[in-house]
């Protein structure tokens, strides 16, 4: 007995200390695959990090545009069946995802508006557009222009150009920029004048935003946001949209250069 009685000790002295490690060792948090177009990754950004201090959650931002063919795209990650739980986007897109069944219908929130504004690389002249006249002629004088291939890059050189009744005129010297933000574009200087959401424009340096495109040329796109189906973590997922919908995140929504639903 008094031999057996040392080796016990010693199992579980030995044994003790390996309980209590695993014990002490928390659980990793959850993390959320977030999706984000350019146009709301901004305010992603911003409310990032209180939110996981407050909640636990981890979130994993990756910028995908809305729509377009390039790989990067929202939907066409979603087709790979690319890992994701969150989606922030252009609102049509969106709806189109839901129909399709890769987005929860329920889940789905609008988040703040958006308008197509002018940028110029920074110390350029800053070309006249407060009003059509002004904006029909800096469209026209301009040596080159550069658009997003997503929604407000599709509005202007399908619908609006047409509208005015220039889109064969500036055919030649307009350049659809996919995968990158326009602002970039202009920043390097392979473009003189550029247009992209606003939201989109204001986080990137080296440009001058000059402003808002008119009212009368101007286009309002709506984001929204929507847990993926297939997401691995559904209910944290719920959570976080409903703080992103909530007025605690309309101040940072703002600032990002949208206009928040929630105010």
């Amino acid at each position: 007995m008094k031999k057996i009685l040392p080796y016990l000790l010693s199992a579980a002295i030995t044994f003790i200390p390996a309980a209590f490690v695993q014990a002490a060792t928390p659980p990793a948090p959850v993390q959320l695959i977030v999706l984000s177009s350019g146009g709301i990754m901004g305010a992603f950004k911003a409310v990032t990090p209180d939110y996981e201090q407050r909640v636990g959650v981890k979130l994993q931002g990756e910028v995908a545009p809305s729509m377009g063919a390039t790989p990067q795209a929202i939907p066409n990650r979603l087709a790979r069946q690319e890992p994701a739980d969150v989606v922030l986007m252009v609102g049509a897109a969106l709806d189109k995802l839901i129909k399709d069944g890769q987005v929860d219908p329920k889940t789905r929130v609008d988040l703040g508006k958006s308008y197509i504004a002018m940028a110029v690389k920074h110390g350029a002249p800053h070309p006249d557009i407060s009003n059509m006249e002004a904006f029909k002629q800096t469209l026209l004088d301009a040596k080159s222009i550069a658009y997003s291939d997503s929604a407000s890059g599709v509005y202007l050189s399908r619908v609006l150009f047409n509208q005015m009744h220039i889109a064969d005129r500036i055919q030649s010297k307009s350049h659809m920029i996919p995968a990158e933000p326009v602002g970039e574009v202009i920043a390097r200087g392979d473009a003189e004048i550029g247009f992209q959401q606003l939201s989109e424009l204001k986080p990137v340096d080296g440009i001058d935003i000059i402003g808002l495109i008119p009212d009368q040329a101007q286009q309002m796109t709506l984001y929204s946001a929507g847990v993926v189906s297939k997401s691995k973590h559904p209910e944290q997922a719920k959570q976080f949209l409903e703080f992103l919908s909530s007025t605690a995140a309309a101040p940072a929504i703002k600032a990002s250069g949208l206009d928040p639903i929630a105010k």
